[in-house]
């Protein structure tokens, strides 16, 4: 019972970082091809190439082999650094200035 257990939470912990790799993958194919030479980062085929062996290894391994471990990484480091950049670049950023409460035709401030 404990081994079926573990062995439940290594599959849900391999289709969390799936899903995670996944992710990565789709969000660098659906991002402008100049965005990512404007932020000086690596090129979108690069990230595409990268990203899409991380799914292949991670549909072929398991997470107790190390190639998953790589292919978690790189998709982290798209995540958390190339992403931010590329989405400032397109416009696809947090939008500068204005309030959580502002409206599309400006703030609203409950009729005050």
């Amino acid at each position: 019972m404990l081994m079926q257990g573990f062995s439940n939470l290594l599959w849900l912990l391999s289709m969390a970082v799936l899903g995670l790799s996944l992710f990565a993958l789709i969000d660098a194919a659906i991002r402008r091809e100049d965005a990512f030479r404007a932020a000086d980062k690596k090129t979108k085929p690069f990230w595409l190439i990268v990203l899409g062996l991380g799914v292949v290894v991670n549909l072929l391994f398991g997470i107790l082999s190390f190639l998953p471990i790589i292919a978690l990484i790189a998709s982290i480091v798209y995540i958390v650094d190339v992403r931010p950049a590329v989405r400032q670049i397109s416009g696809g950023g947090p939008r500068r200035g204005g309030s959580s409460s502002d409206g599309p035709y400006g703030p609203y401030n409950g009729g005050r």
